[in-house]
C-alpha cells in the first residue's frame, strides 16, 4: 500500500480549489440566490462531490492572457452569429441539401482542459458539432455542414485549429505555446 506525505495531500487540495470554487459558483446559481445558506452547503455538496465521486485532475497552466481572452470571446460571438444566420439560410433556401462531413482533426495540445474548452466551444457554434473525441492521440472528431468539395473540409478543419489556437494563446502552457508556434512554423 503506497504511503501517502502530508505534503501530497496539501497539494492536491491546493489543486482542487478552483474546481470546489467552481462547484459552489454553479451551486449558487442553481439555486438562483447569493446567501450564507447556499454559499455554506454549497461547499459542503462541493467537498462531498470530490471526495465521493473520481474526477480526474485538472492541471492549469497557470498563465492567462486578458488580451488573447478577449479576442477568442469576440472571435466567439462572430461565430455564433454566422453559424446562426448559415445554418438558417441553408434550412431555409431552396435547391438540394448541402453534404455534411465528420471530419478527423488532429490537435497540438495535449492539455484535457484546453481541448475541452475547444469541443465545448466547436460545439456550440451552429453548423458544426464535435461527435468523438480521442483524448489519447488528442484527435476531434468533428461534424460540419456544408463540405461539399476538398476545399471546404480543410476550411472546417481550420476552423478548429484556429479555435484551438486562441484557447491556448488565451490560458494554454508554455509547452502548448511552442507547440503551437513550432506548427505555424512548419506549415
Amino acid at each position: 500500500m503506497p504511503e501517502f506525505s502530508g505534503r501530497s495531500v496539501r497539494r492536491s487540495w491546493a489543486h482542487q480549489i478552483p474546481l470546489l470554487l467552481w462547484l459552489v459558483v454553479l451551486w449558487m446559481l442553481l439555486w438562483g440566490s447569493f446567501s450564507w445558506l447556499n454559499l455554506v452547503t454549497g461547499a459542503i455538496i462541493a467537498v462531498l462531490v470530490t471526495r465521493v465521486f473520481y474526477l480526474p485532475p485538472v492541471l492549469l497552466s497557470g498563465r492567462f492572457n486578458l488580451r488573447w481572452a478577449l479576442v477568442f470571446s469576440a472571435h466567439f460571438v462572430y461565430d455564433l452569429i454566422k453559424g446562426s444566420i448559415i445554418v438558417a439560410w441553408t434550412a431555409i433556401r431552396p435547391g438540394a441539401v448541402p453534404r455534411s462531413s465528420v471530419i478527423a482533426v488532429p490537435l497540438r495540445t495535449r492539455s484535457d482542459l484546453i481541448m475541452t474548452l475547444t469541443t465545448i466551444a466547436i460545439s456550440l457554434v451552429p453548423g458544426s458539432l464535435v461527435v468523438e473525441t480521442d483524448r489519447v492521440r488528442s484527435l476531434l472528431y468533428v461534424h460540419a455542414l456544408a463540405t461539399d468539395d476538398e476545399a471546404a473540409v480543410e476550411q472546417a478543419r481550420q476552423i478548429v485549429l484556429t479555435v484551438e489556437a486562441r484557447i491556448i494563446r488565451a490560458m494554454g502552457s508554455k509547452d502548448d505555446l511552442k507547440r503551437l508556434v513550432e506548427n505555424r512554423r512548419a506549415a
